[in-house]
């Protein structure tokens, strides 16, 4: 087994501290999982930490303003939008969403105002504000090992990234598969590590044009996502799995171009969206931070646990507009898969 001097020695530091009866220090290899070939897992639980989080994004989701107007405009526009596209194509793109902060339906589209004007209609006028941006879901961490993570660079030709990878599920059989965006590769593609072309496995499951998602499968997929920067070799363990709650403004994204962003707001859970890959509704539409970029498609959306390198999965990443970004949620990967978070 090859590891680099630094991961090296902090493996032997946690070794001694064991042999010893000392825990390791904060920030060692103990406390997160290091990525080498043979792949340490950190097996945790939820404790009173992992409550606390689930209590904030509660107490975050009782404070977040609820317009029913808004919300049913919201629902009357987001049909216009999807009968748009299906009569005229994927030309133009759309994001939509109602912002728990001014009320009002936010539309991102680039879009001509004469098509704007058509699916916003005339009844919702007052509280509609539109962003003029195009949203795309066009996106393209560096090597990796097997069993693989998520938050890794996966593409299907070696030296072209494309995607992200999200992370591990298995389904009722304990068959274990990892989840990336749908509009990423098709349904029998061979996909491979973003350098060195290492196998991952054969994707299935594509459900564009309704569904941003699809199962990388046949390959050993591991309990951890990748954390810290670009090119870092640290994960940590996935422990739990849920819907975001809006208004909750710590959500976190972990991909291959932008590393690990915290400080996302979850803003909408019935945003639709539509790219050239299609109408995907509800969604996610998330706000704040480092926002996903180029790269990031598909890799995982999450809180992080106040208690310790926990990790509960909200989601994947899809698409980014003009200052806000959209992701697959828990539930939709759940039920069209019927799968559960891989322990």
């Amino acid at each position: 087994m090859r590891l680099k001097k630094t991961m090296l020695t902090s493996v032997v530091v946690s070794c001694l501290a064991m042999m010893l009866g000392v825990a390791p220090a904060q920030g060692q290899a103990a406390v997160s999982d290091v990525k080498s070939d043979a792949k340490p897992q950190v097996r945790a639980h939820l404790g009173a930490g992992d409550q606390r989080l689930l209590q904030a994004e509660a107490a975050a989701g009782r404070a977040a303003r609820v317009n029913p107007a808004a919300n049913r405009a919201l629902t009357a526009i987001q049909s216009r939008i999807a009968a748009f596209v299906r009569t005229d194509g994927t030309e133009h793109s759309f994001g939509s969403y109602v912002d728990p902060a001014s009320g009002k339906v936010v539309i991102e589209t680039d879009a001509p105002a004469r098509v704007v004007s058509s699916v916003v209609g005339t009844s919702a006028r007052g509280m509609v504000e539109v962003r003029r941006a195009a949203v795309s879901d066009r996106f393209s961490r560096r090597s990796d090992v097997a069993p693989f993570w998520g938050g890794a660079g996966v593409t299907a030709t070696v030296n072209v990234p494309w995607c992200s990878t999200g992370f591990t599920v298995k389904n009722a059989a304990g068959t274990r598969f990892m989840v990336t965006a749908g509009h990423c590769f098709g349904n029998g593609t061979n996909v491979v590590t973003e350098n060195g072309g290492a196998g991952m496995g054969s994707v299935s499951g594509n459900g564009l044009p309704s569904h941003d998602m699809e199962l990388i499968g046949g390959g050993s997929y591991g309990t951890s996502i990748y954390v810290g920067g670009v090119d870092s070799s640290v994960g940590n363990p996935v422990v739990a799995a849920a819907d975001p709650v809006v208004g909750f403004n710590d959500y976190c994204h972990s991909g291959r171009t932008t590393g690990e962003n915290c400080g996302h707001t979850v803003t909408s859970v019935t945003a639709q969206v539509c790219t050239s890959s299609g109408c995907k509704s509800p969604v996610i539409a998330f706000t704040g931070g480092n926002l996903p970029q180029g790269g990031d498609s598909g890799s995982p959306f999450y809180a992080k646990s106040v208690s310790g390198p926990n990790e509960h999965m909200r989601g994947i990443v899809i698409a980014v507009g003009g200052g806000t970004a959209y992701a697959e949620m828990w539930s939709r990967i759940s039920a069209r898969f019927g799968v559960s978070i891989a322990p």
